[in-house]
């Protein structure tokens, strides 16, 4: 599955934006919640998700990159989420927490940090819908690709198997069509891609060099 992030689009041409990830063939559109304390950054709140929402038929991925994500489960319900990812390392009741999201009608994920061990998620996994692993640190778009992330996923998807649980396991950062073969090989399910995205002349060779690369077998 491939999941556009609409923190690259050009907002003061949103709904052309989404028109183009529509017309792409991708999955869902990712939808990145950033408020300045938990990453260094501020994105956009609920007034532009509704937005979003209002204007594309593609399910909304929210990634919360955001501290307390608690107070606003409902808020992010009403507003038209999909699906729900909250980090590890935000919430302190992780299990009520994702027991909520499912309550009121949202697939629940969870998002881990790069120095974050996936093996820190063994005994909530069956709770899990989602996994997303950043694969660059979180608050900003553009960042290199961090290349201990093919090794985490094998690990996860290794883990998974042991306990009987697959969640669709997504990488966030830096992903393109160089490096999209590599992660599905190592199990990755859902691909974001942000400026990989919007930066090629057409979306929908864009969205298909991602969902059907191959690894180079001569390299």
């Amino acid at each position: 599955m491939i999941a556009p992030s609409i923190l690259s689009a050009d907002f003061s041409r949103l709904k052309e934006d989404l028109s183009r990830i529509e017309s792409s063939g991708a999955d869902w559109v990712h939808c990145d919640i950033m408020d300045g304390s938990f990453v260094p950054n501020i994105s956009f709140g609920f007034p532009v998700l509704k937005a979003i929402k209002n204007n594309t038929k593609l399910p909304l991925d929210v990634h919360l990159m955001i501290v307390e994500p608690d107070h606003y489960l409902q808020a992010f319900a009403d507003a038209g989420a999909s699906v729900l990812t909250v980090h590890y390392e935000a919430c302190t009741h992780l299990n009520r927490t994702l027991q909520n999201i499912h309550q009121l009608g949202m697939k629940a994920g969870v998002a881990l940090n790069p120095h974050t061990p996936v093996e820190l998620l063994r005994d909530i996994l069956p709770d899990v819908d989602l996994v997303c692993l950043m694969s660059v640190n979180p608050g900003f778009g553009g960042q290199s690709f961090l290349q201990g992330t093919y090794s985490k996923i094998q690990r996860l998807t290794q883990m998974c198997q042991q306990i009987g649980h697959i969640p669709l396991i997504e990488i966030d950062g830096g992903v393109d069509d160089v490096n999209a073969s590599l992660l599905k090989q190592a199990g990755a399910s859902v691909l974001v891609a942000g400026n990989y995205f919007f930066s090629h002349s057409n979306p929908r060779q864009a969205v298909d060099s991602l969902r059907h690369s191959e690894v180079n077998r001569s390299a």
